[in-house]
């Protein structure tokens, strides 16, 4: 079984469940970057409510590929965004363990573009919770398709016969066109847990990042 999905910003829980469901996970690198998504941000939690949490983009690149687009280093998001996290969990049980061990490891590096910084990301969450993922890049696999045709060539490509969506994908995915290509198409179970959070009520659907402060490695784990 394979999912695919573009390399969001700290991505939300059910991304990484959808992840570990997975025989193996495509990174989503090679299609449109979309203004206003969660490939360069994402929402915290603080005293006042939700904050989004953004890397700042060139402008110049907004028509591009997410593998594109470079991050705009004008500007000093990098120490904004650690002092938001300061700000908002230092109180958290494991707030010092995911700073040191994911949060300032990956901002520390020289990252040019958002894909790559993404992905560093994704992957020191896994390390950290001790989980193995068999990971892809899609602009390394070949694909002439467009949309769905898209991830019906990368799904062909990597031997896969049964694809993973995420619950939306009942609103636009022909069923039809994944059946003649011998695909069946699983739709993702993901119930978002509960588990304590900071200030006030439970929020669903923030970065992965408010579950990794409060729960540390054990984050990813689902029932």
């Amino acid at each position: 079984m394979i999912a695919i999905h573009q390399p969001n910003f700290l991505p939300y829980l059910g991304f990484f469940y959808k992840m570990l469901k997975a025989d193996k996970f495509i990174l989503l690198d090679n299609v449109q970057y979309t203004k206003g998504g969660f490939t360069n941000r994402n929402r915290i939690k603080t005293p006042a409510g939700e904050q989004w949490l953004t890397v700042p983009v060139l402008k110049s690149r907004l028509a591009k590929r997410i593998c594109d687009v470079e991050i705009d280093e004008d500007q000093s998001w990098r120490k904004k965004h650690l002092k938001t996290f300061e700000m908002n969990y230092k109180k958290a049980p494991f707030y010092d363990e995911v700073m040191d061990q994911i949060l300032r490891f990956v901002y520390k590096r020289d990252y040019r573009s958002l894909a790559p910084f993404n992905f560093a990301l994704i992957l020191e969450i896994l390390s950290y919770c001790k989980k193995d993922v068999k990971i892809a890049i899609a602009r390394n696999a070949f694909s002439y398709g467009l949309g769905v045709e898209h991830l019906i060539d990368l799904i062909k490509y990597y031997g896969e016969s049964v694809y993973l969506s995420g619950p939306s994908g009942r609103g636009y995915l022909d069923e039809n066109l994944f059946e003649r290509e011998g695909i069946r198409i699983v739709y993702s179970d993901f119930k978002h847990p509960l588990y304590g959070q900071l200030w006030g009520s439970f929020v669903f659907n923030l970065s992965v990042i408010d579950a990794l402060f409060m729960k540390g490695p054990d984050a990813l784990e689902f029932d």
